[in-house]
Protein backbone atom coordinates (compact mmCIF):
# COMPACT_ATOMS: atom_id res chain seq x y z
CA UNK A 1 0.00 0.00 0.00
CA UNK A 2 1.46 3.34 -1.03
CA UNK A 3 1.36 6.05 1.62
CA UNK A 4 1.12 9.73 0.79
CA UNK A 5 3.29 12.08 2.82
CA UNK A 6 3.56 15.86 2.73
CA UNK A 7 7.25 15.98 3.63
CA UNK A 8 10.12 14.09 5.21
CA UNK A 9 9.17 15.27 8.72
CA UNK A 10 6.55 12.53 8.68
CA UNK A 11 9.01 9.68 8.19
CA UNK A 12 12.56 10.87 8.86
CA UNK A 13 12.79 9.18 12.27
CA UNK A 14 12.31 5.76 10.61
CA UNK A 15 15.55 6.00 8.63
CA UNK A 16 19.26 6.62 9.23
CA UNK A 17 20.41 6.89 5.61
CA UNK A 18 18.76 8.92 2.85
CA UNK A 19 19.78 8.24 -0.75
CA UNK A 20 18.94 11.17 -3.00
CA UNK A 21 18.50 11.49 -6.72
CA UNK A 22 19.63 14.82 -8.14
CA UNK A 23 17.80 16.36 -11.07
CA UNK A 24 14.10 16.85 -10.29
CA UNK A 25 14.60 16.10 -6.59
CA UNK A 26 17.44 18.37 -5.46
CA UNK A 27 17.74 20.82 -8.35
CA UNK A 28 16.58 21.73 -11.86
CA UNK A 29 19.99 21.46 -13.46
CA UNK A 30 20.86 25.09 -12.73
CA UNK A 31 19.57 25.97 -9.25
CA UNK A 32 19.01 23.96 -6.13
CA UNK A 33 15.41 23.84 -4.97
CA UNK A 34 14.93 25.89 -1.79
CA UNK A 35 12.66 23.20 -0.37
CA UNK A 36 15.33 20.55 -0.99
CA UNK A 37 18.02 22.67 0.66
CA UNK A 38 15.80 23.05 3.74
CA UNK A 39 15.06 19.33 3.80
CA UNK A 40 18.74 18.49 3.66
CA UNK A 41 19.49 21.01 6.42
CA UNK A 42 16.91 19.29 8.62
CA UNK A 43 18.33 15.83 7.95
CA UNK A 44 21.85 17.01 8.76
CA UNK A 45 20.61 18.58 12.00
CA UNK A 46 19.11 15.21 12.89
CA UNK A 47 22.46 13.47 12.22
CA UNK A 48 21.18 11.52 9.23
CA UNK A 49 23.62 10.17 6.65
CA UNK A 50 23.05 11.47 3.14
CA UNK A 51 24.16 10.03 -0.19
CA UNK A 52 23.61 10.99 -3.78
CA UNK A 53 23.17 8.29 -6.40
CA UNK A 54 22.83 9.72 -9.88
CA UNK A 55 22.50 8.33 -13.37
CA UNK A 56 24.79 11.06 -14.67
CA UNK A 57 27.29 9.97 -17.29
CA UNK A 58 29.89 12.20 -15.61
CA UNK A 59 32.55 11.06 -13.15
CA UNK A 60 31.66 11.46 -9.48
CA UNK A 61 34.20 14.27 -8.97
CA UNK A 62 32.37 16.40 -11.54
CA UNK A 63 29.12 15.94 -9.65
CA UNK A 64 30.73 16.72 -6.31
CA UNK A 65 32.35 19.87 -7.68
CA UNK A 66 28.97 21.19 -8.93
CA UNK A 67 27.13 20.83 -5.62
CA UNK A 68 28.26 24.13 -4.12
CA UNK A 69 27.25 26.04 -7.26
CA UNK A 70 23.80 24.47 -7.02
CA UNK A 71 23.43 25.69 -3.43
CA UNK A 72 24.42 22.55 -1.55
CA UNK A 73 27.30 21.83 0.81
CA UNK A 74 29.24 18.90 -0.61
CA UNK A 75 30.42 18.03 2.88
CA UNK A 76 26.86 17.05 3.83
CA UNK A 77 27.09 13.88 1.74
CA UNK A 78 29.04 10.83 2.84
CA UNK A 79 29.10 9.54 -0.74
CA UNK A 80 28.26 10.70 -4.23
CA UNK A 81 28.09 7.97 -6.83
CA UNK A 82 27.25 8.26 -10.53
CA UNK A 83 26.51 5.68 -13.17
CA UNK A 84 29.33 7.24 -15.18
CA UNK A 85 31.76 6.60 -12.33
CA UNK A 86 30.61 2.99 -12.11
CA UNK A 87 31.22 2.40 -15.81
CA UNK A 88 34.57 4.24 -15.74
CA UNK A 89 35.78 2.07 -12.85
CA UNK A 90 34.49 -1.06 -14.57
CA UNK A 91 36.42 -0.27 -17.74
CA UNK A 92 39.55 0.64 -15.80
CA UNK A 93 39.63 -2.38 -13.52
CA UNK A 94 37.55 -5.15 -15.07
CA UNK A 95 37.81 -4.85 -18.84
CA UNK A 96 39.64 -8.18 -18.99
CA UNK A 97 36.45 -9.84 -17.74
CA UNK A 98 34.84 -9.17 -21.10
CA UNK A 99 37.43 -10.85 -23.32
CA UNK A 100 40.88 -10.17 -24.64
CA UNK A 101 39.66 -7.95 -27.47
CA UNK A 102 38.76 -4.96 -25.29
CA UNK A 103 41.10 -2.62 -27.13
CA UNK A 104 39.24 -0.41 -29.59
CA UNK A 105 36.42 1.72 -28.24
CA UNK A 106 33.65 3.45 -30.18
CA UNK A 107 32.72 6.36 -27.90
CA UNK A 108 29.28 7.94 -28.19
CA UNK A 109 29.39 11.43 -26.67
CA UNK A 110 28.48 15.02 -27.46
CA UNK A 111 31.67 16.58 -28.82
CA UNK A 112 30.18 20.08 -28.49
CA UNK A 113 30.27 19.89 -24.69
CA UNK A 114 33.55 20.82 -23.11
CA UNK A 115 33.49 17.85 -20.73
CA UNK A 116 32.70 15.35 -23.47
CA UNK A 117 36.24 14.03 -23.65
CA UNK A 118 36.91 14.18 -19.90
CA UNK A 119 35.54 10.68 -19.49
CA UNK A 120 38.55 9.30 -21.39
CA UNK A 121 41.04 10.63 -18.85
CA UNK A 122 42.60 7.58 -17.19
CA UNK A 123 41.38 5.21 -19.89
CA UNK A 124 44.37 5.70 -22.16
CA UNK A 125 44.84 1.95 -22.43
CA UNK A 126 41.99 1.98 -24.96
CA UNK A 127 42.21 3.12 -28.55
CA UNK A 128 39.24 5.34 -29.40
CA UNK A 129 38.04 4.80 -32.96
CA UNK A 130 35.63 6.84 -35.07
CA UNK A 131 34.06 3.91 -36.92
CA UNK A 132 32.05 1.33 -34.99
CA UNK A 133 33.19 -1.35 -37.45
CA UNK A 134 36.72 -0.94 -36.08
CA UNK A 135 35.62 -1.24 -32.44
CA UNK A 136 35.70 -4.06 -29.91
CA UNK A 137 33.16 -2.39 -27.64
CA UNK A 138 30.96 0.70 -27.31
CA UNK A 139 31.11 3.31 -24.58
CA UNK A 140 27.79 5.21 -24.59
CA UNK A 141 27.91 8.43 -22.54
CA UNK A 142 25.75 11.13 -24.14
CA UNK A 143 24.01 11.30 -27.52
CA UNK A 144 25.90 12.75 -30.46
CA UNK A 145 24.93 16.35 -31.14
CA UNK A 146 21.71 16.87 -33.13
CA UNK A 147 20.72 13.21 -33.29
CA UNK A 148 17.54 11.23 -32.67
CA UNK A 149 17.24 7.58 -31.58
CA UNK A 150 16.46 6.44 -35.13
CA UNK A 151 19.87 7.78 -36.23
CA UNK A 152 21.57 5.05 -34.19
CA UNK A 153 19.98 2.10 -35.98
CA UNK A 154 22.81 1.69 -38.55
CA UNK A 155 25.44 1.91 -35.79
CA UNK A 156 23.60 -0.62 -33.65
CA UNK A 157 23.16 -3.01 -36.58
CA UNK A 158 26.90 -2.94 -37.22
CA UNK A 159 27.57 -3.40 -33.52
CA UNK A 160 25.20 -6.35 -33.37
CA UNK A 161 26.91 -7.99 -36.35
CA UNK A 162 30.21 -7.67 -34.50
CA UNK A 163 28.70 -8.85 -31.20
CA UNK A 164 29.92 -5.71 -29.43
CA UNK A 165 29.18 -5.03 -25.77
CA UNK A 166 27.76 -1.60 -24.99
CA UNK A 167 28.77 0.03 -21.71
CA UNK A 168 26.03 2.55 -20.92
CA UNK A 169 27.20 5.40 -18.68
CA UNK A 170 23.72 6.94 -18.34
CA UNK A 171 20.81 4.47 -18.12
CA UNK A 172 18.16 7.22 -17.98
CA UNK A 173 15.75 7.32 -20.91
CA UNK A 174 15.07 11.06 -20.98
CA UNK A 175 16.18 14.30 -19.38
CA UNK A 176 15.11 17.94 -19.59
CA UNK A 177 16.86 20.70 -21.51
CA UNK A 178 17.68 23.64 -19.26
CA UNK A 179 16.58 26.33 -21.68
CA UNK A 180 13.17 25.09 -22.80
CA UNK A 181 12.05 22.24 -20.49
CA UNK A 182 11.94 19.95 -23.53
CA UNK A 183 12.41 16.22 -23.09
CA UNK A 184 15.57 14.92 -24.75
CA UNK A 185 16.65 11.31 -24.90
CA UNK A 186 19.56 9.87 -22.94
CA UNK A 187 21.75 6.87 -23.68
CA UNK A 188 19.43 4.58 -21.75
CA UNK A 189 17.05 4.88 -24.70
CA UNK A 190 19.76 3.72 -27.10
CA UNK A 191 20.93 0.98 -24.75
CA UNK A 192 17.36 -0.30 -24.44
CA UNK A 193 17.04 -0.26 -28.22
CA UNK A 194 20.27 -2.23 -28.58
CA UNK A 195 19.06 -4.79 -26.05
CA UNK A 196 15.78 -5.16 -27.90
CA UNK A 197 17.77 -5.86 -31.05
CA UNK A 198 19.67 -8.61 -29.23
CA UNK A 199 22.77 -6.71 -28.14
CA UNK A 200 24.51 -7.03 -24.79
CA UNK A 201 24.46 -3.96 -22.54
CA UNK A 202 26.31 -3.32 -19.28
CA UNK A 203 24.42 -1.00 -16.93
CA UNK A 204 25.77 -0.34 -13.44
CA UNK A 205 23.67 2.72 -12.60
CA UNK A 206 20.09 2.74 -11.37
CA UNK A 207 18.13 0.45 -11.32
CA UNK A 208 21.09 -1.93 -10.89
CA UNK A 209 21.70 -2.70 -7.24
CA UNK A 210 25.45 -2.53 -7.89
CA UNK A 211 25.52 1.27 -7.65
CA UNK A 212 23.73 1.14 -4.29
CA UNK A 213 26.18 -1.43 -2.97
CA UNK A 214 29.11 0.69 -4.10
CA UNK A 215 27.65 3.85 -2.56
CA UNK A 216 27.16 2.10 0.79
CA UNK A 217 30.72 0.82 1.08
CA UNK A 218 31.59 3.63 3.48
CA UNK A 219 28.87 2.55 5.92
CA UNK A 220 30.22 0.12 8.50
CA UNK A 221 26.98 -1.70 9.19
CA UNK A 222 24.14 -1.72 6.70
CA UNK A 223 20.57 -2.08 7.92
CA UNK A 224 18.44 -2.03 4.79
CA UNK A 225 15.30 -1.36 6.83
CA UNK A 226 16.81 1.97 7.92
CA UNK A 227 17.58 3.25 4.41
CA UNK A 228 15.23 5.13 2.09
CA UNK A 229 15.81 6.31 -1.48
CA UNK A 230 14.19 9.48 -2.84
CA UNK A 231 13.72 9.93 -6.58
CA UNK A 232 11.33 10.96 -9.34
CA UNK A 233 11.65 8.00 -11.71
CA UNK A 234 9.79 4.72 -11.41
CA UNK A 235 12.07 3.03 -13.94
CA UNK A 236 15.29 3.90 -12.15
CA UNK A 237 14.88 5.35 -8.65
CA UNK A 238 11.99 3.26 -7.39
CA UNK A 239 12.93 0.03 -9.16
CA UNK A 240 16.54 0.53 -8.06
CA UNK A 241 15.46 0.86 -4.45
CA UNK A 242 13.38 -2.29 -4.74
CA UNK A 243 16.28 -4.16 -6.29
CA UNK A 244 18.49 -3.11 -3.38
CA UNK A 245 15.81 -4.01 -0.84
CA UNK A 246 15.07 -0.59 0.63
CA UNK A 247 12.08 1.73 0.99
CA UNK A 248 11.52 4.58 -1.45
CA UNK A 249 9.81 7.93 -1.90
CA UNK A 250 8.54 8.87 -5.35
CA UNK A 251 8.60 12.62 -5.97
CA UNK A 252 5.56 13.40 -8.11
CA UNK A 253 6.64 16.85 -9.30
CA UNK A 254 10.09 15.98 -10.62
CA UNK A 255 11.36 15.63 -14.18
CA UNK A 256 8.90 12.83 -14.90
CA UNK A 257 5.80 14.53 -13.47
CA UNK A 258 4.07 14.17 -16.83
CA UNK A 259 3.73 10.45 -16.11
CA UNK A 260 1.68 11.11 -13.00
CA UNK A 261 -1.69 12.77 -12.61
CA UNK A 262 -1.91 16.21 -11.01
CA UNK A 263 -3.72 15.03 -7.93
CA UNK A 264 -2.68 12.28 -5.57
CA UNK A 265 -5.61 9.91 -6.11
CA UNK A 266 -5.21 9.76 -9.88
CA UNK A 267 -1.45 9.54 -9.51
CA UNK A 268 -1.72 6.47 -7.31
CA UNK A 269 -4.22 4.78 -9.62
CA UNK A 270 -1.95 5.40 -12.58
CA UNK A 271 0.97 3.77 -10.81
CA UNK A 272 -1.01 0.79 -9.52
CA UNK A 273 -2.85 0.11 -12.77
CA UNK A 274 0.08 0.46 -15.13
CA UNK A 275 0.95 -2.66 -17.09
CA UNK A 276 4.57 -1.53 -17.36
CA UNK A 277 5.14 -0.81 -13.68
CA UNK A 278 4.13 -3.79 -11.56
CA UNK A 279 5.88 -2.33 -8.51
CA UNK A 280 5.22 0.65 -6.26
CA UNK A 281 7.12 3.12 -4.09
CA UNK A 282 6.71 3.01 -0.33
CA UNK A 283 5.64 6.65 -0.26
CA UNK A 284 4.72 9.42 -2.67
CA UNK A 285 5.34 13.08 -2.01
CA UNK A 286 4.87 16.15 -4.18
CA UNK A 287 8.34 17.55 -3.44
CA UNK A 288 11.44 16.64 -1.50
CA UNK A 289 10.62 19.03 1.29
CA UNK A 290 10.28 19.33 5.04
Amino acid sequence: MIKRINGILEIFDKYDIFILDQWGVMHDGVYGYSHAIKAIDLLIQENKKLMIISNSSKRKINTIDRLNNLGFDKNNFIEVMTSGEMIWQELLNSSSNYGSQMENCFHIYDFSKEDGLDFRIGLEKFNFVSNVKEANFILACTPFKNTEPIDYIPILKDALDLNLIMFCANPDYVTIENNNNKNIFCMGTIADLYEQMGGKVIILGKPSKEIYKEACRKVNKIDLARIVAIGDSLDHDILGAINFGIDSILILNGIHKGLFADNYKKGINKIENSKKWNFNPTYVCNYFSV
